[in-house]
């Protein structure tokens, strides 16, 4: 059946083929078949494993599903020329050709689902990078992935080079000289981005924390990867290179555990020494039942006989660190001390000065 319809198309065509040509034709008919046969497989596993997924309840699998769609799509293309290849008989340098080929598709599908894989799993990185405080900028996430993305994409290429036989040494040697001019016109950046790295690890301040340095001072806003935006009290926004402000001394506020209360609390001379005694006394006792001061340091002295006052050093903590609460408990403790002292019968100094005149007497 197979002879007569080769007689049936060499009649049709007019074409006399040799028993070597309908040879070769026959092999490129069964590469055609074997390449479609591994096309459509790749149709029906598709549709089956799509079977499969929708009826899990979670939807992670649809996430890894739609990630490793495309490499498998392509494996199977590349795998399909592979085999379509092998029973073709091609000139060594055909064959060659299409074993790079071949080798270079399997490398492209292993470098193309390892960034897929790493787009899907990007969200993680915002859980790594919130291990160096409560809030980051996306901006570090985003560059987090595309750091490790280019990483890949670079390491992918360099692969595919060394198949094709490149001098990778040279291509990398080039490199390192490319990268040192780009580092010299751009130190700027790289001290700002070193700069960045060096706030993420040692977390010197996070988002919303109240903090001072040399050149400013106000609530940090937002942590990108070349700068910092710090929110002032005078409600203006300043950015600040993170290279400058790495190499900044920083004083956190909102790192305090309490709030420092430190005065001298005048009062006038003619008070006595048991009401001064009894002042301290109560003082004491009233900071010491207050729920919201810190029990662990409260000292209470008479400290200083100054010029117009009789001092009482006061030095105690609040529990909380935010501002507006510590304001209102610093108020009902003032306000108390000033109770206690009117209740001893007596009062607060004021600066004075009392000048006494001679009266000379003249006798003539």
């Amino acid at each position: 059946m197979l002879e007569d319809i080769r007689v049936s198309v060499n009649e049709l065509l007019g074409i006399n083929f040799t028993s070597e040509m309908w040879w070769r034709i026959d092999n490129y008919i069964y590469a055609i078949l074997i390449f479609l046969f591994f096309q459509l497989s790749r149709v029906f596993l598709r549709k089956l494993t799509y079977y499969i997924v929708k009826k899990t309840a979670n939807n992670y699998d649809d996430g890894i599903l739609n990630t490793l769609k495309t490499p498998i799509d392509f494996m199977f293309i590349v795998i399909g020329v592979d085999v379509a290849k092998s029973v073709l008989y091609l000139s060594p340098t055909v064959d060659l050709f299409l074993d790079h080929i071949v080798r270079t598709g399997f490398i492209v599908i292993l470098f193309l689902g390892l960034i897929n894989i790493l787009n899907h799993l990007s969200i993680n990185i915002y859980k790594i990078t919130n291990r160096f405080g409560d809030k980051i900028s996306p901006d570090v996430a985003n560059f987090v992935v595309k750091s490790i993305r280019f990483f890949i994409i670079i390491i992918g290429f360099i692969v595919v080079l060394q198949e094709w036989g490149y001098n990778v040494s040279g291509f990398l040697a080039s490199m390192g000289l490319v990268g040192m001019a780009f580092a010299l016109a751009a130190k700027d950046t790289a001290a700002n981005l070193f700069g960045s790295l060096v706030i993420f690890t040692d977390k010197p301040f996070r988002i919303g924390d109240w903090i001072k340095t040399p050149e400013v001072e106000g609530t940090i806003e937002t942590i990108g990867i070349r700068s910092t935006k710090i929110r002032t009290f005078a409600q203006a926004q300043v950015t600040v290179p993170n290279g400058t402000l790495a190499n900044s001394a920083i004083l956190n506020w909102s790192r305090m555990g309490k709030r420092r209360v430190k005065m001298n609390l005048g009062l006038v001379y003619d008070t006595p020494a048991t009401t001064i005694q009894k002042i301290i006394d109560d003082i004491k006792t009233m900071l010491q039942n207050h729920n919201e001061i810190d029990q662990e340091t409260i000292h209470i002295y008479f400290s200083e006989f100054d010029s117009s006052s009789l001092n009482i050093f006061c030095y105690y903590f609040t529990k909380t660190t935010n501002w507006g609460e510590f304001m209102r408990v610093r108020e009902d403790t003032y306000l108390k001390i000033m109770a206690i002292v009117e209740q001893n019968g007596s009062s607060f100094a004021y600066p004075t000065q009392t000048v006494y005149l001679e009266n000379n007497n003249k006798v003539e």
